[in-house]
């Protein structure tokens, strides 16, 4: 299977042993690529900070995914993307993802955040959330 786009709110669910994470990663799994922002290993490691998690368990869940830099280009894309009622840092999620299906690079999103997945659907991304 082609590329996903990976968000937070579903590799953190993965990171903080939800009772969902075993089915998140089993669909992960089924992709040839797992593509996310750098803004990934930034919350991540702020979940970790938080909840007690090392740093090094943090690196562990995201050496299997790709990470995309936070460019000025993409942060353009962010200010403006629609729906308006996406949050600041999903509106990031959404700018990259959108630039990646733009190349071709994937062509849907896991995500569980509500207005992201509505963002996502807005302009043409699938959205996926297994539970």
């Amino acid at each position: 299977m082609a590329g996903v786009y990976l968000d937070t709110s579903a590799l953190g669910r993965v990171v903080l042993d939800e009772p969902d994470s075993a089915v998140i990663g089993a669909a992960l799994a089924a992709f040839d690529a797992v593509v996310s922002s750098r803004l990934l290993r930034i919350e991540l490691h702020r979940v970790g900070l938080w909840t007690g998690i090392a740093r090094e368990e943090i690196e562990t869940w995201l050496a299997g995914v790709s990470l995309v830099p936070m460019d000025d280009a993409t942060l353009s894309v962010a200010e403006a993307v629609s729906p308006a009622s996406v949050a600041t840092l999903d509106a990031i999620h959404l700018a990259t993802a959108l630039r990646l299906a733009a190349k071709g690079h994937v062509a849907s999103i896991m995500t569980f955040d509500v207005r992201l997945a509505e963002g996502a659907r807005e302009h043409g991304l699938a959205v996926i959330a297994p539970t």
